[in-house]
């Protein structure tokens, strides 16, 4: 037999033996919403990992699930997916579920994703629960074309984010702290115009689900008299076209800002005014 045969059979070989990286969605409130191809992969695999081991063992409990749990969060997901990878590749299953939802999604999932993606381990993602999906559709804004913003930068570019989503045209959907809410709507109002539809739904598939809809100020007026509880999913319309052609207008004919000048650039024009 050719060399060259032999090494691709080899090859073949290895790649056959390895294992295969699952991406497990788990339910965001009702338990109910767990598939039954989920607890089955999650019973057979050799190891599963958790953003937190507690939260995921009162899961696992639930559906009689006994198996191995190995931490897997975004403070170490760098440090423990080359491990999880050589795992994989010695033929090992491993399931990644995270507290709840769509690992990936707002969770940590990509980074190990990518790197069984890139040592040629077969990734398969189930189909099941994640938050945004049923907030979207239920709050009535046009759900053919969309743009999931997840979570707000916190402090360092917020409000550069805010206006760079000025002129989408698309509904948009962000993810919010309770405690965060109004600050954030005060926000889109400010930038996007208090009449922009809007949605806020919380506690998805709980007991306590609920969704209020209207114009970013009057959910800014409803949460301000009505403390916002629970995770949230925020849902607000994309801009009519008229309103990007409006901006777009306005910016054209404002005088232009004068660029902040560098520390360097000061110092040298100190240096050649004291000449």
């Amino acid at each position: 037999m050719p060399v060259f045969l032999m090494i691709w059979q080899e090859i073949c070989t290895f790649v056959a033996n390895m294992g295969i990286l699952y991406i497990i969605p788990t339910p965001v409130g009702n338990m109910e919403d767990m598939t039954f191809r989920a607890v089955r992969i999650l019973k057979e695999v050799d190891l599963i990992l958790a953003e937190d081991t507690r939260t995921s063992g009162i899961l696992l409990k639930h559906f009689g699930i006994e198996n191995r749990l190995m931490s897997h969060h975004k403070f170490n997901e760098h440090e423990t997916s080359a491990a999880v990878v050589e795992r994989l590749k010695g033929g090992q299953d491993i399931a990644l579920i995270s507290d709840a939802g769509t690992p990936g999604i707002s969770d940590p999932g990509f980074f190990l994703v990518r790197e069984a993606a890139k040592a040629g381990i077969e990734v398969y993602t189930l189909p099941g629960a994640t938050a945004f999906v049923p907030a979207l559709v239920t709050s009535g804004l046009p759900c053919d074309r969309f743009a999931f913003e997840g979570f707000l930068p916190q402090k360092k570019g917020r409000q550069t984010k805010i206006e760079s989503l000025r002129r989408e045209l698309r509904t948009m959907i962000f993810y919010e702290s309770p405690r965060r809410l109004v600050k954030t709507l005060n926000q889109l109002c400010e930038a996007f115009g208090g009449e922009r539809q809007a949605c806020v739904c919380r506690e998805i598939s709980k007991v306590h689900e609920d969704c209020q809809r209207g114009t970013l100020s009057s959910l800014v007026a409803h949460f301000v008299e009505r403390e916002p509880r629970g995770e949230i999913v925020l849902i607000v319309a994309g801009a009519d076209v008229a309103d990007v052609s409006q901006i777009e207008k306005v910016e054209d004919t404002s005088p232009e800002m004068p660029r902040k000048k560098s520390k360097y650039q000061l110092k040298m024009e100190r240096l050649k005014t004291e000449d």
